[in-house]
């Protein structure tokens, strides 16, 4: 179990290293591209010059904005989340895709809590290279249940706050991911509350990934899913230009 002392660029080297080939490949070319502008002297050399210099700073840009929100913002210090009015020892759910950094900080933060810790990778349906790299760096405990997107057996427990950090767009196909958003409904007390913290496809994640931002979805996306799954959005939270938290509840709960 990771510790709460996060080393100071903990999360921007976890994201170097699930996603080595692609700054390995940025890197390769862009010392490809510098050395032809100086031994080929053509028309083009400063052009040559001037893409490997984007393509750099397009990947120290990238890193950069990675260490500010994994290891600069309030992400991991969770005091964005409101002050909710919840029983004397709550039930809790974490569901991640095997890739934990935010367990320790919310179990200090609800230290009277009943944990239940759930795992939704399926190797077969998940096929993202970072997160099988993920994994391999941090093997799940082999106490954390694994669950299937499409059918939990939520062992007659029914939840207070169930948290999924940047784990629900692991679940690529529209279909499953709204299956998914049901089940958890399952797992739900009636005036429970499903807590969704994801990265965007807009603008500012554009401007930082580039094309990785197709990762993510968009904030149009994720509504559409969570009104078909049945839920309605209480509450949305910045928690820096790139990451959301979406506050869920069953649709028709008053707040």
């Amino acid at each position: 179990m990771e510790t709460l002392n996060r080393k100071p660029f903990q999360g921007v080297w976890n994201i170097f290293r699930f996603n080595w080939p692609f700054f390995a490949a940025g890197l390769v070319t862009t010392m490809g591209l510098f050395a032809a502008s100086v031994l080929f002297m053509t028309p083009y050399s400063a052009w040559l010059f001037m893409i490997g210099l984007c393509i750099l700073s397009v990947m120290l840009i990238s890193l950069g904005v990675s260490h500010y929100v994994y290891d600069r913002s309030r992400l991991y210090r969770l005091t964005w989340i409101p002050e909710w009015t919840l029983p004397a020892h709550p039930e809790m759910v974490l569901l991640h895709a095997g890739f934990d950094e935010s367990s320790p900080f919310l179990f200090r933060k609800y230290p009277k809590a009943s944990w239940q810790m759930m795992d939704l990778y399926d190797p077969e349906k998940h096929s993202e290279p970072s997160i099988r790299r993920a994994r391999r760096a941090y093997p799940p405990d082999d106490t954390i249940r694994r669950i299937d997107t499409e059918q939990i057996d939520w062992m007659h427990t029914r939840a207070d706050v169930q948290f999924l950090f940047l784990a629900a767009h692991e679940v690529r196909l529209r279909s499953e991911r709204i299956v998914f958003l049901k089940q958890l409904q399952n797992g739900l007390k009636e005036e429970g509350k499903v807590v969704i913290v994801e990265h965007l496809r807009n603008l500012p994640n554009f401007l930082a990934y580039t094309i990785g931002f197709l990762h993510f979805y968009s904030e149009k996306e994720w509504k559409l899913n969570f009104k078909e799954a049945g839920f309605r959005v209480e509450q949305q939270i910045a928690i820096n230009p790139f990451v959301k938290a979406f506050i869920l509840v069953k649709n028709g709960t008053a707040s």
